[in-house]
This record gives C-alpha cells, structure tokens and sequence, in this order.
C-alpha cells in the first residue's frame, strides 16, 4: 500500500528533521541513529511531535502578525 504522506514541498523535510533533532536535544531525548523508533517511549515521541507542533504554530503567527501589519 502506497503512503499518502506526500510533501507538498520536499525542500521542507530536512529542515524539519533539523527542528526534530533541536527539540529532542532540548528535552533531553536521544532520537535513535538507525532511525527506528519502536524502542522509545510513546511519551517521548508525542513530546517531540508536540513541541514541534508548538514551534511551527508560533512561527506562522509570527508570520502572519508580520505580514498583517505591513500588508496594508
């Protein structure tokens, strides 16, 4: 079965593997190098995702706020 999960801008995926990385450094979990995560802990892995989520949102209201006030 074909995974859905298509990037609608490819370039985007190494910068959030970067902020991946940033987050789990943060809160002091260690991302698997083999890249499998089936050993780590469903909590940590929805605190990276969340903090992640957090993050992203916070840059599209900066964005948005910006963009507002000099859009006129």
């Amino acid at each position: 079965m074909a995974s859905n999960n298509t990037l609608v801008v490819p370039q985007a995926n190494a910068a959030l593997q970067q902020l991946k990385y940033e987050v789990a450094q943060e809160l002091g979990i260690q991302i698997p190098q083999d890249g499998y995560y089936g050993y780590m802990a469903s909590r940590d892995t929805g605190a990276i995702g969340g903090h992640i989520t957090r993050r992203l949102v916070q840059l599209a209201e900066q964005q948005l706020s910006g963009s507002a006030r000099f859009g006129k």
